[in-house]
């Protein structure tokens, strides 16, 4: 039995198809099970609530092998820690109570740069590894750069302002990854019961590039200039308290920023093992444009 966390998110809705592709036998546990397609319902446990919660998590890991653990944003927490360490203390409890044999969790690449300590979401998420290493359940931290599903969160910039924003240097070239391509991953890590303690698996996509890099591949494939802005950390600051999120997650999100720009996600070598296929431009044709023309 594998145990998934966060059934509907980007990551794990392609990850749950893929395991039941697979014969996996899945057991889901899902604040709002309607999200759930019906057919997946029909062909999993579903055990209801959030995944954060010591009883939820508890009944869920109860004769489980392996745990997917996805820590979801959550824009309401007091701090980074408190939405990815806090959060998962009661899953480390639960897996060791219940004997899980191993566990892959979804983080960010980072660990031993200068800017570890100091990277907002980055250093609570990696210190959120920390913490389910020392469990003692054999771990896998599936790490990644920014995800190329976070421009659809600017699918309204792009075709009303034909513009895109993020905080990161225009020219600065760094790894992008598809969420599918995450999924993929992390399935097979699932699947695989042959490894023990813990490490990292690095998913960098097949190439580097830079916003600017970025918005010229949209352009040709939306067939319209697009632009890219880079936005200052105080504007993004305001915007992001501006939709609720509370100043010290809005904070991290900064910190974390900053931390891409003084090279946080170029310090992973890029090896044939962490380079994954799924190209920007293809993600543009297959994902962003059905969204933007929709």
């Amino acid at each position: 039995m594998i145990v998934i966390t966060a059934p509907t998110s980007a990551i794990g809705r392609l990850l749950v198809d893929e395991l039941l592709d697979r014969g996996a036998a899945l057991r889901l546990v899902a604040r709002d099970p309607s999200r759930l397609a019906p057919e997946v319902r029909e062909r999993t446990e579903v055990v209801e609530g959030s995944h954060g919660d010591a009883a939820v998590i508890d009944r869920a890991c109860d004769g489980a092998e392996a745990v997917f653990w996805l820590a979801p944003d959550d824009p309401a927490a007091p701090s980074a820690e408190a939405s990815y360490v806090d959060f998962t203390r009661p899953a480390c409890d639960a897996f060791t109570r219940h004997g899980v044999k191993r566990v892959v969790g979804i983080s960010a690449l980072g660990r031993g740069t200068p800017m570890a300590d100091s990277a907002g979401l980055v250093t609570a998420s990696l210190a959120m590894n920390d913490l389910i290493a020392a469990s003692g359940v054999a771990y896998r931290a599936v790490v990644c750069p920014s995800f190329m599903h976070n421009l659809l969160h600017q699918v309204g910039a792009i075709k009303e302002q034909g513009m895109f924003f993020m905080m990161i240097d225009p020219d600065l070239k760094s790894p992008t990854v598809a969420t599918r391509d995450i999924a993929a991953t992390a399935a097979r890590l699932l699947l695989d019961g042959s490894w023990e303690g813990s490490g990292q698996v690095p998913c960098l996509g097949p190439e580097d590039l830079s916003p600017n890099e970025m918005a010229r591949i949209i352009s040709e494939v939306l067939g319209t200039e697009i632009g890219y802005r880079q936005i200052p950390g105080a504007a993004l600051k305001e915007r992001m308290t501006g939709f609720g999120m509370t100043d010290g997650m809005a904070q991290a999100m900064v910190a974390m920023f900053d931390a891409k720009n003084k090279g946080l996600d170029q310090a992973e070598p890029r090896t044939a093992e962490s380079t994954t296929p799924t190209t920007f431009r293809q993600w543009c044709e297959e994902v962003l444009k059905p969204a933007v023309t929709a």
